[in-house]
């Protein structure tokens, strides 16, 4: 499914209570997961959240999505016609679908198909190999990191003719990609820190400082069958 296409269902109104909202099963530090909430926050539309332990999934949520990860957002869960949405992108392109106030869908699609392709499909395995040098022994942790900065070279360069990746104001684009960009940056701060990507750090120390960055970061406890509910966003 191409990430523009906009998706059905699942309109919130303020008459709805928490049994009519939308559940999103998450966990906190995910940067899939991240992004997924950075839009729904951003559209105000409120969920159910369930903060999910990877080690201890919730077999409710493997039984609706088989790839049994986070994100995944049930629309009308438990009802007939229930709707499952369980790719982070996808997530995204339906909360924005909802509503979308500053524009974030404002780009070239082509080039943010492209970009966004490039981040998950190019950067990210190499990431998990630089976050995680234990689970592979066939590249040094140097070796890893020269790979990624080949998009983060990119990003960098795109950053010094504006402040964002596309222009004047950030796009779906910036909030595809920031949790990925601070995973990285995490694995060895200080060497970020001192790196040659001055305008990838200014866009991504904003991003960290910003409100909507510290909404979506709360923490709460694991979500267990039978426990209150949480609402999140709206």
């Amino acid at each position: 499914m191409p990430y523009f296409a906009v998706l059905a269902g699942g309109h919130y109104n303020d008459s709805m209570n928490d049994q009519a909202l939308p559940v999103l099963y998450s966990f906190r530090r995910c940067p899939y997961a991240i992004r997924a909430r950075l839009a729904l926050r951003y559209a105000g539309l409120p969920v159910v959240l369930r903060e999910v332990v990877l080690k201890d999934k919730p077999a409710c949520m493997v039984e609706v999505s088989a790839k049994a990860t986070v994100p995944v957002l049930l629309i009308n869960a438990g009802e007939h016609g229930q709707e499952v949405i369980d790719e982070s992108l996808d997530i995204m392109f339906w909360a924005l679908a909802q509503h979308d106030p500053d524009g974030w869908l404002d780009v070239d699609i082509g080039e943010a198909n492209a970009l966004i392709d490039a981040n998950d499909y190019q950067f990210k395995p190499w990431l998990d190999r630089y976050k995680y040098p234990n689970r592979y022994d066939d590249l040094a942790e140097d070796e890893s990191r020269h790979y990624c900065e080949r998009f983060l070279s990119e990003l960098d360069s795109r950053l010094r003719g504006h402040p964002y990746i596309f222009g004047g104001r950030p796009s779906i684009v910036d909030y595809s990609i920031y949790s990925f960009v601070r995973q990285f940056a995490f694995v060895d701060l200080e060497w970020f820190s001192a790196s040659k990507y001055s305008a990838l750090r200014r866009w991504l120390d904003e991003f960290l400082q910003s409100s909507l960055f510290e909404a979506v970061m709360r923490k709460y406890p694991q979500w267990r069958p039978g426990e209150p509910v949480t609402v999140f966003g709206g």
